[in-house]
């Protein structure tokens, strides 16, 4: 494609008139983004969980585990979409699984974290109140894993939506759609909206997981809350004895 915007052309980064003209197309591509990010996180979550939990029970199945999600999350993503378009065809298809095979690694690695991380006295204090396997697993470690698959979660859901504009090359890119016209055509604002807008979801996303965690985990705001009550004693403490 020419290039439409030359040196003599007013051709702007920010641009008003743009998103007045386009305003339509914009969101639709944002809902697009939005819609194939959160799906691909939720569905691999539901994977990586269990997959998380069969490492962990089975040591010797966490090696295979661990190995194949990280080769699928080596693969480049261009390279990963155009091996799945022949099977699986250009368009939304495509783009999620490749966007759920990189996310699993990241999540199947914290939740196995958070599972080795719980304290084992816990572990035993529950084993002797008469907690079988599962009730154990669902009431004493994973809430106590949490931090760790939280950490998971938002990393995995800032990187898929970058990874989510590389859907580009099979015709599913959302916002990756704007930018790569806004690229063909040396057209500023597009490109500058479609990133800034890319920088606003991540950033969105990621604060609505860390809300929804506070929530989740109501004790570690108690624990922080007196952490610092305790800071602030003993710096008073630390006061009237330099004073004294």
């Amino acid at each position: 494609m020419p290039c439409l915007y030359g040196r003599g052309v007013d051709n702007p980064w920010l641009s008003l008139d743009y998103l007045r003209r386009s305003g339509g197309e914009v969101w639709d591509q944002l809902v697009i983004h939005t819609s194939l990010t959160l799906q691909a996180v939720l569905i691999a979550a539901a994977i990586a969980l269990p997959l998380a939990i069969v490492a962990r029970r089975i040591p010797r199945l966490s090696g295979p585990i661990l190995g194949v999600t990280g080769v699928l999350y080596t693969v480049p993503s261009l390279a990963l979409f155009g091996l799945l378009a022949p099977f699986t065809g250009i368009g939304r298809t495509t783009v999620l699984i490749g966007l759920v095979s990189y996310a699993l690694l990241v999540l199947v690695r914290n939740i196995i974290v958070g599972l080795e991380g719980v304290d084992r006295d816990v572990v035993d204090a529950a084993r002797g109140l008469g907690y079988r396997r599962t009730r154990l697993l669902f009431t004493v470690e994973l809430p106590n894993a949490l931090p760790s698959i939280v950490a998971g979660l938002r990393l995995a859901t800032v990187t898929t939506v970058a990874l989510v504009t590389v859907g580009v090359v099979v015709g599913y890119g959302g916002l990756g759609q704007l930018m790569f016209r806004g690229l063909q055509s040396n057209y500023r604002a597009q490109i500058a909206t479609s990133t800034l807008l890319c920088l606003a979801l991540a950033l969105v996303l990621d604060l609505a997981i860390v809300l929804l965690a506070r929530w989740a985990m109501p004790w570690t705001r108690t624990g922080g809350r007196r952490a610092r009550r305790r800071a602030e004693a003993a710096r008073a403490d630390a006061a009237a004895e330099a004073s004294a």
